[in-house]
C-alpha cells in the first residue's frame, strides 16, 4: 500500500515540479544583478526546467533526466554548505550582525533537497511515472 502511494504519477509529477522550489530559496538581495550568487539558481533551476519537460512532457524513459535532477539537487545541497559560513554574518557599519534569515533559508533548503534526492532515486518512482 505505500508503495503505490510513492509512485502516484500525480505525486511524482507534484514533486518533480516543487523541487525548484529549493534551488531558488535565497534572500531577495540574493537576485540583485550586483551580486554573484544569483546565476547558480538560475542555471539550477533551468536544470531541472529541461529534466521536467523530458520526464513530464515528453515521458523519456531515458535515465539522464534523472541524473539531471539528482546533480542540481546535489549541487544545491553542497554550494549551500559553501556559502552558509560566508553569508552567515553581515558587516553593518563596523559591527558584523548574524544573519538568521539565510542561515534558515540555506538549512530548509538543504533539507528539501536531500528528501527530494531521496525520493528521485526510488525505483518505485522511476517506473511509476512511466506506468502512469
Amino acid at each position: 500500500m505505500e508503495r503505490r502511494a510513492i509512485a502516484n504519477p500525480v505525486l511524482i509529477i507534484a514533486v518533480l515540479i516543487v523541487q525548484l522550489i529549493p534551488l531558488v530559496l535565497f534572500p531577495a538581495q540574493s537576485f540583485l544583478p550586483t551580486t554573484q550568487e544569483w546565476w547558480l539558481p538560475v542555471l539550477l533551476a533551468v536544470m531541472v526546467v529541461v529534466a521536467d519537460v523530458y520526464l513530464i512532457v515528453l515521458r523519456s524513459p531515458a535515465p539522464w533526466p534523472w541524473y539531471l535532477l539528482s546533480f542540481a539537487q546535489g549541487f544545491n545541497i553542497i554550494s549551500r554548505l559553501m556559502m552558509v559560513w560566508p553569508h552567515s554574518a553581515t558587516q553593518v557599519g563596523k559591527v558584523w550582525v548574524f544573519n538568521p534569515l539565510y542561515v534558515i533559508l540555506s538549512l530548509i533548503s538543504i533539507v528539501i533537497s536531500a528528501v527530494i534526492l531521496w525520493y528521485t532515486e526510488l525505483p518505485d518512482v522511476r517506473m511509476g511515472l512511466l506506468r502512469g
